[in-house]
């Protein structure tokens, strides 16, 4: 605009006309805000986190408090390289970040979640959803089925909560999409609950669970 009126020597209202430009577009000037305690924290998530997009941590942020709109995180997002790669990158990550994590000292106060795989007689594949309660070491629920959706580990924990009146303040899972999905994300919010994810490439960090399917295959299923 300002070569066009340099040119022609001709004033701002006559470029805009000759340009089908409003006057108000050219003369806006951008005003970025930017919070450096909001960069930091969208880090945070986005390495705790290493499968979620910027609309999950938008969501992640908005519980927190933060008025922010989802424009301001994308573009914060973009800004920092966060974008999720097709091709996962190596262990790395939220090793560092990691605190010890507190051992579980009464029922309920802490959860292990995961997916034991097997075959049937005739070769056809099954899924088990494992839950363990990390203090008395026992099994609330083994959901069995052909294949395990979110949906399915949402009823699973909806149905200990109803029926069985237990409900655990933190539950540990590892990062497969049955656990990272926007439905148990929502459950857990929504009963207070906390996903405790492990670190990429890291079982250690899911100790009870990891021992519990290690019997449950020796004991059950490869026997029967």
């Amino acid at each position: 605009m300002d070569k066009l009126g340099q040119a022609y020597r001709v004033g701002v209202r006559r470029a805009c006309a000759v340009l089908e430009c409003s006057r108000t577009s050219y003369y806006y000037k951008s005003i970025k805000v930017d919070d450096p305690a909001l960069r930091q924290r969208i880090r945070e998530i986005a390495e705790m986190r290493v499968r979620y997009g910027y609309q999950r941590i938008y969501v992640l942020v908005r519980r927190e408090g933060w008025p922010v709109s989802h424009k301001r995180v994308y573009r914060i997002y973009c800004e920092e390289g966060l974008q999720l790669r097709r091709k996962r990158p190596k262990r790395r990550v939220s090793a560092a970040h990691r605190h010890k994590r507190p051992q579980a000292e009464r029922l309920d106060q802490c959860w292990s979640m995961d997916f034991v795989a097997d075959n049937l007689f005739n070769g056809r594949r099954i899924r088990a959803l494992t839950v363990v309660d990390n203090f008395s070491r026992q099994c609330p629920a083994i959901h069995v089925d052909h294949s395990i959706k979110a949906e399915q580990v949402v009823s699973t924990m909806e149905g200990l909560r109803l029926f069985a009146g237990r409900r655990p303040q933190r539950i540990q899972v590892d990062n497969g999409s049955g656990f990272i999905s926007k439905a148990l994300d929502r459950w857990a919010y929504e009963n207070n609950v906390t996903l405790d994810f492990s670190r990429p490439g890291k079982p250690t960090d899911n100790p009870f669970i990891e021992s519990f399917n290690g019997s449950f295959r020796d004991e059950c299923l490869n026997i029967n």
